[in-house]
Protein backbone atom coordinates (compact mmCIF):
# COMPACT_ATOMS: atom_id res chain seq x y z
CA UNK A 1 0.00 0.00 0.00
CA UNK A 2 2.38 2.49 -1.60
CA UNK A 3 0.29 6.24 -0.42
CA UNK A 4 -1.59 4.64 2.97
CA UNK A 5 -4.81 3.38 1.54
CA UNK A 6 -3.86 1.45 -1.93
CA UNK A 7 -4.12 2.29 -5.11
CA UNK A 8 -7.49 2.79 -5.48
CA UNK A 9 -10.61 3.73 -4.07
CA UNK A 10 -9.30 6.53 -2.23
CA UNK A 11 -12.54 8.64 -2.13
CA UNK A 12 -15.65 7.65 -0.68
CA UNK A 13 -18.55 9.65 -0.75
CA UNK A 14 -16.99 12.48 0.90
CA UNK A 15 -13.78 12.72 0.00
CA UNK A 16 -11.11 11.21 1.14
CA UNK A 17 -11.11 9.73 4.59
CA UNK A 18 -9.95 7.05 7.20
CA UNK A 19 -7.97 6.34 10.25
CA UNK A 20 -4.66 8.51 10.89
CA UNK A 21 -1.54 7.10 9.83
CA UNK A 22 -2.95 4.09 8.63
CA UNK A 23 -5.15 4.71 6.01
CA UNK A 24 -4.63 8.31 5.63
CA UNK A 25 -1.16 9.18 6.01
CA UNK A 26 1.15 12.22 5.66
CA UNK A 27 2.80 10.36 2.32
CA UNK A 28 -0.85 10.37 1.13
CA UNK A 29 -1.58 13.79 1.79
CA UNK A 30 1.88 14.84 0.34
CA UNK A 31 1.04 13.21 -3.08
CA UNK A 32 -2.85 14.61 -3.35
CA UNK A 33 -0.68 18.18 -2.91
CA UNK A 34 1.82 17.39 -5.77
CA UNK A 35 -1.69 16.57 -7.87
CA UNK A 36 -3.46 19.11 -7.14
CA UNK A 37 -0.50 21.86 -7.17
CA UNK A 38 0.53 20.53 -10.87
CA UNK A 39 -3.01 21.24 -12.01
CA UNK A 40 -3.98 24.87 -9.80
CA UNK A 41 -2.54 28.12 -9.76
CA UNK A 42 -3.58 29.33 -6.60
CA UNK A 43 -5.57 26.96 -3.89
CA UNK A 44 -7.05 27.66 0.01
CA UNK A 45 -6.83 25.34 3.06
CA UNK A 46 -8.41 25.08 5.94
CA UNK A 47 -8.96 21.87 8.85
CA UNK A 48 -10.76 20.84 11.44
CA UNK A 49 -9.91 21.09 15.09
CA UNK A 50 -8.44 17.06 14.68
CA UNK A 51 -5.75 16.17 16.44
CA UNK A 52 -4.01 15.12 12.99
CA UNK A 53 -5.04 17.91 11.22
CA UNK A 54 -2.45 19.77 11.60
CA UNK A 55 0.15 17.10 10.63
CA UNK A 56 -1.98 16.24 7.10
CA UNK A 57 -2.58 19.84 6.35
CA UNK A 58 1.57 20.81 6.36
CA UNK A 59 1.95 17.60 4.10
CA UNK A 60 -0.79 19.13 1.40
CA UNK A 61 0.76 22.53 1.57
CA UNK A 62 4.37 20.80 1.32
CA UNK A 63 2.96 19.14 -2.40
CA UNK A 64 0.72 22.37 -3.27
CA UNK A 65 3.63 24.50 -2.81
CA UNK A 66 6.59 21.87 -4.51
CA UNK A 67 4.40 22.00 -7.41
CA UNK A 68 4.30 25.66 -7.49
CA UNK A 69 0.67 26.50 -6.77
CA UNK A 70 0.74 29.44 -4.71
CA UNK A 71 -1.45 28.62 -1.07
CA UNK A 72 -3.49 30.61 1.76
CA UNK A 73 -4.16 29.06 4.91
CA UNK A 74 -7.52 30.29 6.72
CA UNK A 75 -6.72 28.34 9.86
CA UNK A 76 -8.89 26.06 12.04
CA UNK A 77 -12.67 26.74 10.24
CA UNK A 78 -15.82 25.15 9.31
CA UNK A 79 -15.94 23.06 5.66
CA UNK A 80 -19.07 25.78 4.59
CA UNK A 81 -16.53 28.79 5.63
CA UNK A 82 -13.71 26.83 3.19
CA UNK A 83 -16.20 26.26 0.28
CA UNK A 84 -17.16 29.41 0.44
CA UNK A 85 -13.50 31.23 0.76
CA UNK A 86 -12.88 28.70 -2.51
CA UNK A 87 -14.61 31.44 -4.77
CA UNK A 88 -11.51 33.59 -4.57
CA UNK A 89 -8.83 30.38 -5.50
CA UNK A 90 -8.84 28.08 -8.58
CA UNK A 91 -9.59 25.19 -6.12
CA UNK A 92 -10.05 25.00 -1.90
CA UNK A 93 -8.58 22.11 0.31
CA UNK A 94 -10.25 20.90 3.63
CA UNK A 95 -8.71 18.58 5.99
CA UNK A 96 -11.67 16.94 7.90
CA UNK A 97 -12.86 13.53 8.67
CA UNK A 98 -16.50 15.41 9.21
CA UNK A 99 -18.53 13.28 11.51
CA UNK A 100 -16.20 10.74 12.17
CA UNK A 101 -15.11 9.78 15.27
CA UNK A 102 -11.60 11.36 16.34
CA UNK A 103 -8.81 8.72 15.07
CA UNK A 104 -10.09 9.21 11.58
CA UNK A 105 -8.94 12.40 9.35
CA UNK A 106 -9.61 13.03 5.85
CA UNK A 107 -9.11 15.51 3.01
CA UNK A 108 -11.76 17.05 0.59
CA UNK A 109 -11.32 18.84 -1.85
CA UNK A 110 -13.57 22.24 -3.52
CA UNK A 111 -14.29 24.41 -6.50
CA UNK A 112 -14.82 27.71 -6.66
CA UNK A 113 -18.56 27.31 -6.39
CA UNK A 114 -18.63 26.10 -3.54
CA UNK A 115 -19.34 22.18 -5.09
CA UNK A 116 -17.09 19.22 -3.83
CA UNK A 117 -14.67 17.84 -6.78
CA UNK A 118 -16.95 16.04 -8.57
CA UNK A 119 -16.63 12.17 -9.32
CA UNK A 120 -14.75 13.05 -12.70
CA UNK A 121 -12.32 15.39 -10.90
CA UNK A 122 -11.95 12.78 -7.91
CA UNK A 123 -10.81 10.21 -10.60
CA UNK A 124 -8.19 12.16 -12.40
CA UNK A 125 -6.72 12.62 -8.73
CA UNK A 126 -6.36 9.25 -8.18
CA UNK A 127 -5.11 8.24 -11.29
CA UNK A 128 -2.40 10.70 -11.07
CA UNK A 129 -1.37 9.77 -7.72
CA UNK A 130 -1.67 6.20 -9.21
CA UNK A 131 0.41 7.13 -11.91
CA UNK A 132 2.59 9.66 -10.55
CA UNK A 133 1.42 11.99 -12.83
CA UNK A 134 2.20 15.09 -11.53
CA UNK A 135 4.98 18.06 -11.78
CA UNK A 136 7.26 19.57 -8.99
CA UNK A 137 8.67 23.48 -9.69
CA UNK A 138 12.17 24.80 -9.73
CA UNK A 139 13.92 26.58 -6.96
CA UNK A 140 12.80 29.56 -8.08
CA UNK A 141 9.12 28.93 -8.99
CA UNK A 142 8.36 27.49 -5.59
CA UNK A 143 4.50 28.47 -4.72
CA UNK A 144 4.22 30.82 -1.86
CA UNK A 145 2.49 30.34 1.10
CA UNK A 146 0.03 33.30 3.15
CA UNK A 147 -2.31 33.42 5.39
CA UNK A 148 -5.71 34.80 5.87
CA UNK A 149 -7.53 35.90 9.12
CA UNK A 150 -10.76 37.07 7.64
CA UNK A 151 -12.55 34.00 6.38
CA UNK A 152 -14.95 32.76 9.31
CA UNK A 153 -15.77 36.82 9.06
CA UNK A 154 -16.43 36.54 5.78
CA UNK A 155 -19.03 33.82 5.79
CA UNK A 156 -21.16 35.42 8.50
CA UNK A 157 -21.20 38.43 6.54
CA UNK A 158 -22.93 36.75 3.88
CA UNK A 159 -25.20 34.88 6.11
CA UNK A 160 -26.26 37.91 7.84
CA UNK A 161 -26.77 39.63 4.76
CA UNK A 162 -29.41 36.82 3.87
CA UNK A 163 -31.17 36.28 7.67
CA UNK A 164 -33.54 38.32 9.34
CA UNK A 165 -32.81 39.34 13.19
CA UNK A 166 -34.40 36.87 16.20
CA UNK A 167 -34.44 36.74 20.44
CA UNK A 168 -35.26 33.46 20.80
CA UNK A 169 -33.00 31.20 23.07
CA UNK A 170 -31.07 28.93 21.82
CA UNK A 171 -28.58 26.24 23.42
CA UNK A 172 -25.67 25.43 20.53
CA UNK A 173 -23.93 21.93 21.27
CA UNK A 174 -20.95 22.19 19.05
CA UNK A 175 -19.64 18.87 20.39
CA UNK A 176 -16.04 20.49 20.30
CA UNK A 177 -15.83 20.67 16.71
CA UNK A 178 -14.96 23.71 14.37
CA UNK A 179 -18.42 24.83 14.33
CA UNK A 180 -17.46 26.73 17.42
CA UNK A 181 -15.57 29.17 15.58
CA UNK A 182 -18.46 30.84 14.28
CA UNK A 183 -22.04 29.32 15.02
CA UNK A 184 -22.17 30.93 18.83
CA UNK A 185 -20.91 34.41 17.42
CA UNK A 186 -23.30 34.29 14.38
CA UNK A 187 -26.41 33.69 16.09
CA UNK A 188 -25.86 36.29 19.00
CA UNK A 189 -25.02 39.20 16.09
CA UNK A 190 -28.28 37.97 14.82
CA UNK A 191 -29.76 38.68 17.98
CA UNK A 192 -30.48 35.28 19.69
CA UNK A 193 -29.80 34.59 23.68
CA UNK A 194 -27.23 31.56 23.36
CA UNK A 195 -26.45 28.69 25.45
CA UNK A 196 -23.40 26.79 24.39
CA UNK A 197 -22.39 23.51 25.11
CA UNK A 198 -19.17 21.42 24.20
CA UNK A 199 -17.79 25.10 22.40
CA UNK A 200 -14.28 24.28 23.06
CA UNK A 201 -12.60 23.40 20.08
CA UNK A 202 -10.88 20.11 20.84
CA UNK A 203 -9.83 17.45 18.48
CA UNK A 204 -10.40 14.26 21.07
CA UNK A 205 -14.29 15.34 20.94
CA UNK A 206 -14.37 14.23 24.37
CA UNK A 207 -17.77 15.68 25.21
CA UNK A 208 -19.92 13.59 22.94
CA UNK A 209 -19.12 11.57 19.27
CA UNK A 210 -19.40 13.98 16.49
CA UNK A 211 -22.24 12.55 14.81
CA UNK A 212 -25.23 14.96 15.84
CA UNK A 213 -27.54 12.04 15.46
CA UNK A 214 -30.25 11.58 18.38
CA UNK A 215 -28.32 9.16 21.01
CA UNK A 216 -25.38 11.62 20.91
CA UNK A 217 -27.65 14.52 21.51
CA UNK A 218 -29.23 13.35 25.27
CA UNK A 219 -26.87 16.58 27.00
CA UNK A 220 -28.50 18.98 24.20
CA UNK A 221 -32.26 17.67 24.66
CA UNK A 222 -31.77 18.22 28.21
CA UNK A 223 -30.55 21.14 28.25
CA UNK A 224 -32.97 22.62 25.93
CA UNK A 225 -35.98 21.94 28.37
CA UNK A 226 -33.45 23.04 31.94
CA UNK A 227 -33.07 26.32 29.85
CA UNK A 228 -36.53 26.90 28.76
CA UNK A 229 -35.08 27.49 25.06
CA UNK A 230 -36.82 28.00 22.12
CA UNK A 231 -34.52 25.39 19.89
CA UNK A 232 -31.71 23.78 20.02
CA UNK A 233 -28.78 22.78 17.32
CA UNK A 234 -26.07 20.73 17.38
CA UNK A 235 -23.19 20.11 14.88
CA UNK A 236 -20.78 17.80 13.86
CA UNK A 237 -16.61 17.90 13.46
CA UNK A 238 -16.49 20.44 10.63
CA UNK A 239 -20.24 21.93 10.60
CA UNK A 240 -21.29 20.81 7.64
CA UNK A 241 -24.18 19.03 9.44
CA UNK A 242 -27.08 20.66 11.29
CA UNK A 243 -29.43 18.75 13.29
CA UNK A 244 -32.03 20.06 16.06
CA UNK A 245 -33.94 20.03 18.80
CA UNK A 246 -37.70 21.16 19.53
CA UNK A 247 -38.26 23.41 22.21
CA UNK A 248 -39.80 20.44 24.10
CA UNK A 249 -36.57 18.36 24.26
CA UNK A 250 -37.16 16.55 21.45
CA UNK A 251 -34.54 15.33 18.20
CA UNK A 252 -36.01 16.46 14.96
CA UNK A 253 -35.45 13.73 12.47
CA UNK A 254 -33.33 14.59 9.42
CA UNK A 255 -36.36 13.82 7.37
CA UNK A 256 -38.53 16.13 8.93
CA UNK A 257 -35.59 18.70 8.76
CA UNK A 258 -35.80 18.37 4.98
CA UNK A 259 -39.19 18.92 4.91
CA UNK A 260 -39.23 22.02 6.75
CA UNK A 261 -36.10 23.48 5.43
CA UNK A 262 -38.08 22.68 2.27
CA UNK A 263 -41.00 24.14 2.71
CA UNK A 264 -39.50 28.03 3.55
CA UNK A 265 -36.41 27.46 0.52
CA UNK A 266 -39.49 26.48 -2.37
CA UNK A 267 -42.05 28.82 -1.16
CA UNK A 268 -43.16 31.28 -4.41
CA UNK A 269 -41.00 29.35 -6.66
CA UNK A 270 -40.93 27.04 -8.95
CA UNK A 271 -38.49 23.97 -9.26
CA UNK A 272 -37.22 20.75 -8.13
CA UNK A 273 -35.81 19.29 -4.73
CA UNK A 274 -32.63 17.27 -4.74
CA UNK A 275 -32.74 14.34 -2.12
CA UNK A 276 -30.81 10.60 -1.70
CA UNK A 277 -32.63 7.88 -2.64
CA UNK A 278 -33.14 6.61 0.64
CA UNK A 279 -35.67 9.70 2.27
CA UNK A 280 -38.70 9.25 3.24
CA UNK A 281 -41.85 9.88 0.94
CA UNK A 282 -43.09 12.21 4.10
CA UNK A 283 -40.70 14.70 1.67
CA UNK A 284 -42.71 14.50 -1.54
CA UNK A 285 -45.82 14.90 0.40
CA UNK A 286 -45.01 17.66 2.25
CA UNK A 287 -43.56 19.16 -0.92
CA UNK A 288 -46.72 18.84 -3.51
CA UNK A 289 -46.04 20.54 -6.53
CA UNK A 290 -42.37 20.57 -6.51
CA UNK A 291 -40.16 17.93 -8.39
CA UNK A 292 -38.50 15.53 -5.77
CA UNK A 293 -35.55 13.81 -7.37
CA UNK A 294 -33.62 11.01 -6.02
CA UNK A 295 -29.59 10.64 -6.26
CA UNK A 296 -27.19 8.15 -4.85
CA UNK A 297 -26.55 8.68 -1.03
CA UNK A 298 -23.99 11.24 -0.28
CA UNK A 299 -24.25 15.15 0.18
CA UNK A 300 -21.82 15.20 -3.35
CA UNK A 301 -24.15 13.31 -5.37
CA UNK A 302 -27.06 15.88 -3.79
CA UNK A 303 -25.16 18.81 -4.75
CA UNK A 304 -24.50 17.62 -8.37
CA UNK A 305 -27.88 16.72 -8.54
CA UNK A 306 -28.66 20.43 -7.57
CA UNK A 307 -26.36 21.74 -10.16
CA UNK A 308 -27.70 19.38 -12.85
CA UNK A 309 -31.13 20.14 -12.59
CA UNK A 310 -31.18 23.56 -11.23
CA UNK A 311 -32.97 23.02 -8.23
CA UNK A 312 -34.21 24.86 -5.46
CA UNK A 313 -32.75 23.14 -2.61
CA UNK A 314 -31.68 19.78 -1.47
CA UNK A 315 -30.12 17.65 1.33
CA UNK A 316 -29.63 14.88 3.12
CA UNK A 317 -31.30 13.39 6.41
CA UNK A 318 -27.87 12.69 8.09
CA UNK A 319 -27.68 16.72 8.64
CA UNK A 320 -26.58 17.78 5.47
CA UNK A 321 -28.44 21.15 3.79
CA UNK A 322 -27.44 22.68 0.63
CA UNK A 323 -28.56 26.04 -0.38
CA UNK A 324 -27.50 26.29 -3.99
CA UNK A 325 -27.78 30.61 -3.85
CA UNK A 326 -24.90 30.67 -1.57
CA UNK A 327 -23.31 27.62 -1.99
CA UNK A 328 -23.08 23.68 -4.10
CA UNK A 329 -21.37 22.95 0.02
CA UNK A 330 -23.52 21.67 2.73
CA UNK A 331 -23.65 24.62 5.28
CA UNK A 332 -24.16 23.58 8.77
CA UNK A 333 -24.28 27.61 9.54
CA UNK A 334 -26.53 28.92 7.56
CA UNK A 335 -29.24 26.13 8.59
CA UNK A 336 -28.82 26.82 12.07
CA UNK A 337 -29.24 30.85 11.47
CA UNK A 338 -31.81 30.14 8.76
CA UNK A 339 -33.75 27.46 11.25
CA UNK A 340 -33.47 30.64 14.08
CA UNK A 341 -35.56 32.55 11.31
CA UNK A 342 -38.10 29.93 10.57
CA UNK A 343 -38.34 29.22 14.17
CA UNK A 344 -39.16 32.88 15.59
CA UNK A 345 -42.59 32.89 13.42
CA UNK A 346 -43.83 29.56 14.61
CA UNK A 347 -42.46 26.61 16.95
CA UNK A 348 -40.59 23.91 15.97
CA UNK A 349 -43.19 21.18 17.52
CA UNK A 350 -45.52 23.20 15.88
CA UNK A 351 -43.70 22.83 12.33
CA UNK A 352 -43.47 19.03 13.29
CA UNK A 353 -46.66 18.80 13.85
CA UNK A 354 -47.96 19.72 10.02
CA UNK A 355 -45.92 17.18 8.39
CA UNK A 356 -47.28 13.51 8.13
CA UNK A 357 -46.04 10.75 9.66
CA UNK A 358 -45.12 7.14 8.22
CA UNK A 359 -43.87 3.87 9.56
CA UNK A 360 -40.30 3.06 8.76
CA UNK A 361 -38.35 -0.47 9.08
CA UNK A 362 -35.20 -0.74 8.77
CA UNK A 363 -32.95 -4.41 9.09
CA UNK A 364 -29.55 -6.11 7.48
CA UNK A 365 -28.72 -9.27 6.39
CA UNK A 366 -25.41 -11.04 5.39
CA UNK A 367 -23.95 -10.97 2.36
CA UNK A 368 -20.37 -11.20 1.32
CA UNK A 369 -19.00 -8.05 -0.31
CA UNK A 370 -18.25 -10.62 -3.92
CA UNK A 371 -21.59 -11.87 -3.97
CA UNK A 372 -22.98 -7.88 -4.11
CA UNK A 373 -23.02 -7.44 -7.56
CA UNK A 374 -24.47 -10.72 -8.40
CA UNK A 375 -26.90 -10.27 -5.68
CA UNK A 376 -28.55 -7.05 -6.12
CA UNK A 377 -29.16 -8.42 -10.25
CA UNK A 378 -31.14 -11.15 -8.64
CA UNK A 379 -33.18 -8.99 -6.79
CA UNK A 380 -33.75 -6.40 -9.24
CA UNK A 381 -35.51 -8.80 -11.23
CA UNK A 382 -37.64 -9.66 -8.54
CA UNK A 383 -38.65 -6.95 -7.53
CA UNK A 384 -39.00 -4.89 -11.30
CA UNK A 385 -42.53 -6.52 -11.28
CA UNK A 386 -44.01 -4.93 -8.36
CA UNK A 387 -42.98 -0.92 -9.16
CA UNK A 388 -41.74 1.48 -10.61
CA UNK A 389 -37.53 1.31 -9.75
CA UNK A 390 -35.07 3.39 -9.20
CA UNK A 391 -31.77 1.46 -9.41
CA UNK A 392 -29.10 4.51 -9.00
CA UNK A 393 -27.95 3.06 -5.17
CA UNK A 394 -28.81 -0.30 -4.82
CA UNK A 395 -33.04 -1.04 -5.47
CA UNK A 396 -35.81 1.25 -5.03
CA UNK A 397 -39.16 0.37 -5.70
CA UNK A 398 -42.34 2.45 -5.13
CA UNK A 399 -45.51 0.89 -4.02
CA UNK A 400 -48.99 1.90 -3.95
CA UNK A 401 -49.06 1.93 -0.33
CA UNK A 402 -44.60 3.25 -0.12
CA UNK A 403 -41.87 1.76 -0.92
CA UNK A 404 -39.25 -0.57 -0.20
CA UNK A 405 -34.92 0.19 -0.23
CA UNK A 406 -32.45 -2.46 -0.73
CA UNK A 407 -29.23 -1.84 -0.71
CA UNK A 408 -25.65 -3.19 -0.29
CA UNK A 409 -23.69 -1.27 2.25
CA UNK A 410 -20.35 0.35 1.57
CA UNK A 411 -18.53 -0.66 4.51
CA UNK A 412 -19.82 -4.02 6.09
CA UNK A 413 -21.14 -7.50 4.48
CA UNK A 414 -24.27 -6.73 4.32
CA UNK A 415 -27.22 -5.54 2.49
CA UNK A 416 -29.46 -3.69 3.89
CA UNK A 417 -33.49 -3.71 4.19
CA UNK A 418 -35.59 0.17 4.16
CA UNK A 419 -39.30 0.19 4.14
CA UNK A 420 -41.57 2.84 4.46
CA UNK A 421 -45.74 2.42 4.80
CA UNK A 422 -48.96 4.72 5.05
CA UNK A 423 -50.15 1.40 6.32
CA UNK A 424 -48.95 -2.20 7.50
CA UNK A 425 -45.41 -1.30 6.91
CA UNK A 426 -44.76 -4.86 8.44
CA UNK A 427 -46.13 -6.08 5.20
CA UNK A 428 -43.98 -4.02 2.81
CA UNK A 429 -40.88 -5.26 4.91
CA UNK A 430 -41.30 -9.13 5.00
CA UNK A 431 -42.34 -9.29 1.56
CA UNK A 432 -38.47 -7.72 0.78
CA UNK A 433 -36.95 -9.68 3.39
CA UNK A 434 -38.38 -12.99 2.06
CA UNK A 435 -36.85 -11.60 -1.66
CA UNK A 436 -33.67 -10.83 -0.53
CA UNK A 437 -32.79 -14.15 1.45
CA UNK A 438 -33.87 -15.86 -1.38
CA UNK A 439 -31.75 -14.44 -3.71
CA UNK A 440 -28.98 -14.77 -0.91
CA UNK A 441 -29.58 -18.68 -1.01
Amino acid sequence: MKYGMGFMKLFGSSGIRGVVNKEVTPELALQVGLVLGSRKKTAVIGRDPRTSAPMIEHALVAGLTAAGCDVTKVGMVTTPTLAYAARKYECGVMVTASHNPSEYVGIKLWNPDGMAFDSAQQEEVEEAIEKENFSRATWDLMGKIAEDKNAIRDHMDLIEGLIGKSKLRVVLDCGCGAGSTITPYLLQELGCQVITLNSQPDGHFPARNPEPNDQNLSLLKKAVVAFGADLGIAHDGDADRMMAVDEKGNFVSGDDLLAIFGRFECEGKKGAVVVPVDTSMMVDDHLEGYEIIRTRVGDVYVAEGIKQYGAIYGGEPSGSWIFPKISYCPDGIYAAAKLVEIVREKKLSELRAELPVYATKRGALPCANEKKAEFMETVKTRLEPLGKVLDIDGIRVELDNGWVLVRPSGTEAKVRITAEARKNVDEIYDMAEKIVKEALK
